[in-house]
């Protein structure tokens, strides 16, 4: 009854019209990009406690982009929230045509706790330019994050427009069986698909960012050095727990033996002799998902690392090989810091081996030949590509980032922020005359010349 009081209150806000202006919408945006700027240090603090994530990769990763997003779109709104003017056509001639974005109204944000920050104010950012008004759930599983959102937020929005509702399944359960008018999720696809299936029952339009087994390819064209440099950084970040990681190298087998070679210096050089040391190495979220993690290194083949200590859910940077596409490992996306090794050779080309996971959310590819890069991108389905990097792909605010299949549905950053909280709405102006007797009754032999008409 709580909740449902409180997305009645914030209906009633939002039927109100505050929201639909864009000066009103320009100055949420100010007051989240104060928000972030004034409280970071204590926010990098409450994440390093969840997940012992460093000053310098909470900031980067979650603070920055989002005070980069938020000048983006206070640049860009003006002209994503102007009517766009359409051509009419040889039936509605005369007439003027336009298509206006129009906020959908009381949103639900659910965040993820490996990203706790970023994951749930960038989707926000979209739903504060496209005029809605949001109530937010972020991870119960990072609590000290989760904690001070909720302090810093609500003490800053007004209820009514934007309010932090804190607690466990039993929360989300009860969230998600409220009318809200659009859910953007962001999470697991066992959860994904309860998500799906409540808003479902209602009728309410989702967007989900999942996840997914996402894979890079190694082609025996590629720097070696540098593919191992780059996948070592973007697997080994946060622990692994980052949806657009790397999941698993699949390598050229004529360069495995140079790529991880590479991999271990890369390792070394990053996090020292003994990353448990490291003020730069971070820890698994909880013991629960570092027991998860333990058994996925049941009877591998350790090529580094495999390093444990769950007193505080360590598991150090491990590269694996002797797995095939039936192993535990390869059956679940990892979410922690182990890299499989898996091989390909001339005789069948990779798009055909990555057929047998379900849809990734990314695709990484290492090679200069243009056409083997083409072949992979267009014969694998996913979410979306970067090639020769690793993460990089969601840093442009003009690219669109999600999933496809299993690994999610909806599109948002920059623009496509926009478009995922607003709907397009069409618009035709008419006058009373002229008004042509053949599109009423009786009509005798007036198809013959509706169809020119139509067909023309």
């Amino acid at each position: 009854m709580e909740y449902y009081k409180l997305i009645e209150e914030q209906r009633r806000f939002f039927e109100g019209g505050k929201t639909r202006s864009i000066a009103f919408r320009k100055e949420q945006l100010q007051k989240l990009r104060d928000l972030l700027t004034e409280n970071e240090k204590e926010l990098a603090q409450a994440i390093y406690r969840d997940l012992r994530k460093s000053e310098m990769e909470a900031v980067s990763g979650e603070i920055l982009p989002l005070i980069s997003e938020i000048d983006f779109h206070l640049k860009k709104l003006d002209g994503w929230a102007k009517p766009k003017s359409v051509r009419q056509n040889l039936l509605s001639l005369p007439s003027k045509n336009e298509v206006r974005r129009v906020p959908f109204g009381v949103t639900l944000i659910i965040g993820a706790w490996n990203y706790p920050v970023n994951l749930l104010l960038m989707p926000l950012i979209g739903a504060i330019s496209g005029g809605n008004c949001s109530v937010l759930k972020p991870s119960e599983i990072a609590p000290t994050t989760s904690a001070v959102l909720r302090k810093i937020m609500n003490s800053t929005f007004d209820r009514q427009y934007i309010t932090v509702v804190e607690g466990g399944v039993e929360v989300n359960k009860e969230l998600l069986d409220l009318p809200f008018d659009k859910i953007f999720f962001t999470g697991s696809s066992r959860v994904g698909k309860i998500v799906m299936e409540k808003a479902a029952k209602k009728l309410i339009p989702v967007t989900l960012e999942l996840g997914g087994k996402s894979p890079a390819v190694v082609h025996k064209d590629a720097d070696i050095k540098t593919a191992a440099r780059r996948i070592a950084w973007g697997k080994y970040m946060n622990a692994g727990q980052i949806c657009i990681a790397p999941d698993f190298v699949l390598v050229h087998d004529e360069v495995k033996a140079e790529f991880v070679t590479q991999v271990k210096k890369a390792v070394k050089k990053f996090y020292g002799k003994n990353p448990q040391t490291s003020d730069d190495y971070g820890r698994i979220i909880n013991q629960q998902h570092f027991q998860r993690i333990e058994k996925l290194l049941i009877g591998v083949n350790l090529l580094h690392g495999g390093d444990l200590e769950a007193s505080e859910n360590y598991v150090a940077p491990t590269v694996i090989d002797g797995v095939d596409w039936e192993h535990p490992v390869m059956k679940e996306e990892i979410f922690g810091p182990i890299m499989p090794i898996m091989t390909y050779g001339d005789h069948k080309p990779p798009s055909q081996l990555l057929r047998a996971i379900p849809t990734p959310l990314a695709l990484y590819i290492f090679a200069e030949n243009e056409k083997f890069i083409d072949q992979t991108i267009e014969n694998t389905p996913h979410g979306g590509t970067c090639v020769n990097d690793v993460i990089m792909q969601i840093i442009n605010p003009n690219l669109p980032f999600g999933g496809a299949g299993s690994s999610g549905m909806g599109q948002y950053h920059g623009k496509y922020s926009f478009e995922c909280f607003t709907r397009p709405h069409a618009i035709m102006r008419r006058r009373i005359w002229p008004d042509p007797s053949f599109r009423y009754p009786p009509f005798g032999k007036k198809l013959f010349l509706l169809k020119k008409l139509f067909l023309r």
